[in-house]
């Protein structure tokens, strides 16, 4: 894939399969894009599982946090990325080790690392990096 330009029926057809996100980099804080990105996907109706471990056996946006993603205990259908791009390669690698695989991984603005996304989309991973999924989403949905 073509991490420079993406299609928008690529990046469209990931939302619209998307049911369970798990938002890795969830903060509590409401001026946080990780906190504003999860309310938007919540209104739009997804299922929206906060990943930090810092934040275990509390909530936001009356989700529980989860510590990593090993611990969610059903499938997810992709993993939204609030982490540096350095910390990329190494969420590939815990993506790559759930008994289930995501379909889709998406790095947050700012987020890429071009290695690590070869590596996920040779395990049948489709990726996305450097956009937001609320922003794509009224673009491409409504």
């Amino acid at each position: 894939m073509n991490h420079d330009a993406y299609p928008d029926y690529y990046l469209a057809d990931i939302l619209r399969s998307a049911k369970t996100i798990a938002l890795v980099g969830a903060s509590p804080n409401a001026e946080r894009p990780s906190h504003r990105v999860m309310a938007f996907l919540l209104r739009k109706g997804y299922r929206v599982i906060p990943i930090n471990p810092g934040h275990v056996g509390k909530t936001i946006l009356d989700q529980p946090v989860i510590g990593r993603l090993a611990d969610i205990k059903q499938p997810i259908d992709m993993v939204d990325v609030f982490r540096a791009a350095d910390a990329l390669p190494a969420l590939v690698d815990e993506i790559l080790a759930l008994d289930i695989l995501p379909k889709a991984i998406w790095g947050q603005l700012s987020v890429r690392h071009d290695a690590a996304a070869t590596k996920a989309e040779a395990a049948g991973i489709k990726v996305v990096m450097d956009r937001c999924p609320a922003m794509e989403y009224p673009r491409l949905i409504g």
